[in-house]
């Protein structure tokens, strides 16, 4: 199967050829922590889950923050198959110049536990909504200077991370209705 991968720490994109069985993907990033994400149009995006804590490189496909390696993989329905996009495609949607507020919020939580993805509800008009941490930086990062040194700064004193990170995202769709 025709497969990308992104390598940040040498800016390199390569189409592979892969085959896929049971314990690739962990195999491909040497864990057994891997995160799922559904990013791009008919394809999934694996990255490996422990990349923040071991403070590997950061950089953004699109919107989507990713932490280090990233496997790219097309998805027909529920099946794997063939990646449809381009390598070139791919670099145009790369860039690894994060803003400040990436790097700094980042550098702060690979000292914790938190997973960048997984999901957590907040309410909104009384409606559950799921969100994570990655849309939470998203968010704070097109905030005002003054709210992004607010958020950095009571994200260091925080004890419980992921509280605090919820909060946030509350306090965002607050914000927003």
């Amino acid at each position: 199967m025709k497969v990308i991968s992104i390598n940040p720490k040498t800016n390199e994109i390569q189409t592979k050829d892969m085959q896929l069985q049971a314990n690739s993907i962990y195999s491909f990033f040497s864990s057994i922590l891997v995160d799922e994400l559904v990013t791009l149009n008919k394809h999934r995006i694996y990255t490996d889950a422990n990349a923040l804590s071991q403070n590997k490189k950061a950089y953004m496909l699109g919107s989507q923050l990713l932490v280090g390696d990233a496997l790219i993989i097309g998805q027909n329905g529920l099946e794997e198959c063939d990646v449809s996009i381009q390598e070139d495609e791919v670099k145009e949607l790369l860039n690894y110049d994060l803003p400040q507020f990436y790097v700094d919020v980042l550098k702060i939580l690979a000292d914790t536990d938190i997973n960048l993805y997984k999901s957590f509800e907040v309410q909104k008009n009384g409606e559950n909504i799921m969100l994570n941490t990655e849309w939470v930086l998203y968010t704070f990062n097109i905030a005002d200077d003054k709210t992004k040194d607010y958020f950095i700064t009571e994200l260091k004193k925080s004890v419980d991370v992921e509280s605090y990170i919820q909060k946030m995202a509350q306090l965002a769709m607050n914000v927003a209705s």
